[in-house]
């Protein structure tokens, strides 16, 4: 299991990561990114690559 953590200062909702993620962690609410699916992630770290703002993050638990 993985910890998804996307810092919320550095989100501006531009929805690389939901658009990259093949596991469909994410969602956008209020125009910035929340990973509500965190049980699905493959650690592929996708979003953390595609992410402009560098505001992910995913670590092992």
């Amino acid at each position: 299991m993985y910890l998804v953590n996307v810092d919320h200062g550095k989100c501006d909702g531009c929805e690389e990561c939901s658009n990259i993620c093949p596991s469909e962690v994410f969602k956008i609410v209020d125009g910035k990114s929340d990973p509500y699916q965190v049980s699905d992630c493959a650690y592929c770290l996708s979003c953390v690559e595609a992410c402009p703002n560098s505001a992910i993050t995913v670590t092992e638990m």
